[in-house]
């Protein structure tokens, strides 16, 4: 797996957790969507990504 799939999966399961804790526990969980959904549209204009950058460190050293 890349690291841009791998940023893409934990983006999917942050999103539905998102959704799964608004309807289970409070709305307020909503922000951790919003969050999310922020994160991708900022990192398409900048090129930059926070997840990437911890990933690549943590489990893809060396892949690209």
């Amino acid at each position: 797996m890349t690291v841009e799939h791998a940023v893409r999966l934990m983006a999917g399961t942050l999103v539905l957790t998102s959704v799964a804790l608004t309807w289970l526990v409070s709305p307020w969980w909503l922000l951790l969507g919003v969050f999310v959904g922020l994160n991708l549209i900022q990192s398409a204009f900048t090129r930059w990504c926070l997840a990437e950058n911890i990933l690549r460190k943590l489990f893809f050293a060396g892949q690209k």
